[in-house]
């Protein structure tokens, strides 16, 4: 399989490390060319100098040839210029790093699929190994046919979730709200402004899509 990861911090280098030792091909895209130079000795793989959120860089990386484009330079803002960039030049896959929560809505609004957090991970993986518990990603547990799909509710959503009429094989596990974590069930009336994230068979993203248009769908 081949990546393209735009950023060469320590996040990238590790990431390219790991790929590279698992057999894939990456390609490392860096504004900074005395990082370029200083990687050219440390990594074996190929290295793109210029700005990655610009589609004359992007287009070089080869977007058709590509299963993944991980977006991850130390700013926000950059990061999600690439995936959107990224997106619209035919990437399969976009991978977005984002430090700031704030920045969260508006790529879910943005329809940006797989933002990450990385503080926010790794402080909840400690939180739990400090009680006790094994976590799991949710990738481990999400299988087969299942797929994850999730929404920011608007004010045309405001309804009970039986209300919604969401297609055969989908229901609603989950709702964030003000950032706090609610159990939902048919008699949950939504809010505006409500992440909805729905647990469906893969058949009926393409209905959740369309329906939720310019809105993020995870298909994990």
């Amino acid at each position: 399989m081949r990546a393209v990861l735009v950023g060469a911090g320590s996040l990238g280098v590790m990431t390219a490390q790991l790929l590279l030792q698992r057999g894939h091909e990456v390609i490392v895209v860096e504004s900074d060319k005395e990082r370029i130079d200083a990687l050219a000795q440390e990594l074996d793989c190929g290295l793109l100098h210029g700005d990655g959120s610009k589609p004359v860089i992007l287009r070089e990386a080869d977007p058709g040839s590509t299963d993944v484009l991980y977006c991850l330079t130390g700013n926000d803002q950059a990061n999600i210029i690439a995936s959107l960039v990224g997106r619209s030049l035919g990437f399969g896959r976009v991978v977005t790093k984002i430090t700031d929560p704030e920045f969260e809505h508006i790529c879910i609004e943005l329809g940006l699929e797989n933002t990450i957090i990385p503080a926010r991970t790794i402080g909840r993986y400690l939180a739990d190994m400090f009680e006790g518990r094994d976590p799991l990603e949710m990738s481990t547990m999400i299988r087969d046919e299942a797929r994850v799909f999730s929404f920011v509710a608007r004010k045309e959503d405001e309804m009970r979730v039986a209300a919604l009429g969401l297609p055969k094989d989908s229901r609603v596990i989950c709702v964030y709200r003000d950032d706090k974590f609610l159990l939902a069930g048919n008699e949950t009336t939504l809010k505006s402004g409500d992440e909805v994230v729905i647990i469906a068979h893969r058949d009926s993203l393409a209905e959740l899509t369309g329906r939720w248009a310019g809105k993020k769908q995870s298909g994990k």
